[in-house]
């Protein structure tokens, strides 16, 4: 049975930057992890074909000779090892000594380049508006990897560091020469960590990590908006060989409000108001974003689209003990499927005249129209 493609498996273009390739990486290893997925078999080999393809994907030589091969670039007599790219001594070695003077301001050592930063994290959140008004804390779970307590890290299976890796000399990269032009590109035999593991690690298969899922408590402030990114300092993948962690950023969505929209720390709300109310004035009563009673007060001869500012209803203001303003527009609507009386009534109101100074909008629109009849 033919292996299925890597760009197949992990489901993105040929031609997918490596952020897309992580991030596909990720929400696919999030579905199918052991831990969501117990004694399933099925989740358990896609679990561990997501993790062959994006081992090749997210090295560049590693792609490269993907690209070219196909799967044989892998397998034992597959024609050649397309991963050779070091010059191997003499004049090749001198000018890839003074290209990486140039490229990386003097040449990295064993010790620098065998310590492996831990990559950042994302966690999509979304939340209400409620939510937001109110800041809340929030136990979330998620995939990622921790150190491997049996090898420390170092991936060997006797738990002590990795020798230099000979074919980079613990550089972690390695340079191929085209005529005056030298490409540099990450090591193949050491993944760029500068140190080869030869016996692998039983628990790790030498990574230095294992995958477990990180159930983590977290605080969302109040006032937060949409699209906001909240920062969790060494939260994120672990460091190896003395490199830091990487850190967890939450980026926050805000649902949308059954009531209210929102810029910034104001609210806004439209309320229908009726015909009578708009005319003669009243109150309106509607829930305040943290659940207690508003009254809106509706002015003699309120029009539709007419706004009003109360103070202090809105939203709070992160880092501040300030809230800002609900703005309120009133819709006034046209009263339908009228009681024979209720017709009555309004022809009664219609017949007694004096709209001129109950609707001065109307009057000044006709004399417009009467004025441009005349010209």
């Amino acid at each position: 049975m033919s292996k299925q493609d890597y760009y197949e498996t992990l489901g993105v273009a040929k031609g997918a930057t490596v952020d897309e390739i992580k991030k596909s990486y990720r929400r696919l290893a999030m579905k199918y992890h052991p831990d969501h997925n117990q004694g399933n078999t099925e989740a358990e080999t896609k679990f561990k074909e997501i993790n062959e393809a994006y081992e090749v994907l997210k090295d560049d030589s590693k792609r490269a000779a993907y690209d070219r091969y196909g799967h044989a670039a892998f397998e034992q007599g597959g024609g050649g090892n397309p991963f050779d790219f070091n010059f191997g001594g003499g004049f090749g070695d001198i000018f890839s000594e003074v290209f990486s003077d140039i490229m990386g301001g003097g040449r990295r050592t064993a010790q620098a380049a065998s310590g492996r930063d831990g990559e950042d994290l994302r966690y999509d959140l979304e939340i209400s508006l409620e939510d937001a008004f109110n800041g809340l804390e929030k136990e979330i779970s998620f995939p990622m990897e921790k150190v491997c307590d049996k090898c420390h890290g170092f991936g060997t299976k006797d738990g002590k560091e990795p020798p230099i890796c000979p074919t980079c000399r613990g550089s972690g990269r390695v340079h191929r020469q085209h005529g005056f032009m030298i490409m540099e590109s990450t090591c193949p035999d050491c993944g760029g960590r500068g140190r080869k593991v030869k016996d692998a690690c039983p628990e790790c298969k030498g990574s230095g990590t294992i995958p477990f899922t990180k159930e983590l408590r977290i605080k969302v402030p109040a006032g937060v908006d949409d699209g906001t990114r909240i920062r969790l300092a060494g939260e994120g993948m672990p460091g190896l060989g003395g490199g830091r962690n990487g850190d967890l950023y939450i980026f926050v969505s805000v649902r949308e409000h059954k009531l209210y929209s929102r810029q910034g720390a104001d609210l806004f709300v439209q309320i229908p108001i009726s015909m009578v109310c708009a005319a003669l004035g009243g109150s309106v009563e509607i829930p305040g974003i943290d659940g207690h009673k508003i009254e809106v007060k509706v002015a003699a001869g309120t029009q539709s689209g007419q706004r009003l500012k109360i103070k202090g209803e809105g939203m709070p203001k992160i880092r501040s003990l300030d809230k800002g303003d609900l703005w309120v527009d009133f819709k006034v609507e046209t009263p339908v499927n009228l009681a024979p009386r209720q017709k009555e009534l309004l022809e009664e109101f219609r017949s007694i005249g004096g709209h001129d100074s109950c609707q001065p909008a109307e009057k000044s629109f006709f004399e417009k129209i009467k004025d441009l009849f005349a010209a």
